[in-house]
């Protein structure tokens, strides 16, 4: 039996949090959610102390808390194998270089096509081994 793909969506917008889970879902992914930034942080730090990591994070930039930049340095050093595709309405020039040197695996700037969003989640899962 294969063991399904956890996403992890953050996303402090209830609306948009809860149209990606429910397209992931559909898409036959597990989903768990998070309503911002220490919240994530919370459950990652958890899979830190022996729970599940997620395959994959999904996580807006400007959440109260913490931000997507600040939840990308935390996984940088300690989960360094779990990717983040780091989603925002804020995506300037600058934004997207720091994302990218914090090791975001993709930036995808708001409003986006589902599909678009669904291919970099295709693509870093075919990429990851421990997907």
């Amino acid at each position: 039996m294969t063991r399904s793909i956890l996403i992890l969506v953050a996303d402090d917008d209830p609306a948009m949090r809860g149209m990606l889970s429910m397209s992931l879902r559909r898409q036959g992914f597990e989903v768990d959610e998070c309503s911002d930034g220490k919240e994530l942080v919370e459950r990652l730090e958890a899979a830190r102390g022996g729970s599940r990591a997620p395959d994959l994070v999904v996580s807006d930039l400007r959440m109260p808390g913490l931000s997507g930049l600040d939840v990308l340095h935390w996984l940088k050093t300690w989960l360094p194998d779990v990717p983040l595709i780091l989603i925002t309405a804020f995506g300037d020039p600058h934004t997207h270089r720091r994302a990218k040197e914090l090791g975001a695996v993709a930036v995808v700037d708001k409003p986006f096509d589902l599909r678009d969003l669904q291919d970099h989640i295709g693509r870093v899962l075919a990429s990851n081994p421990n997907g």
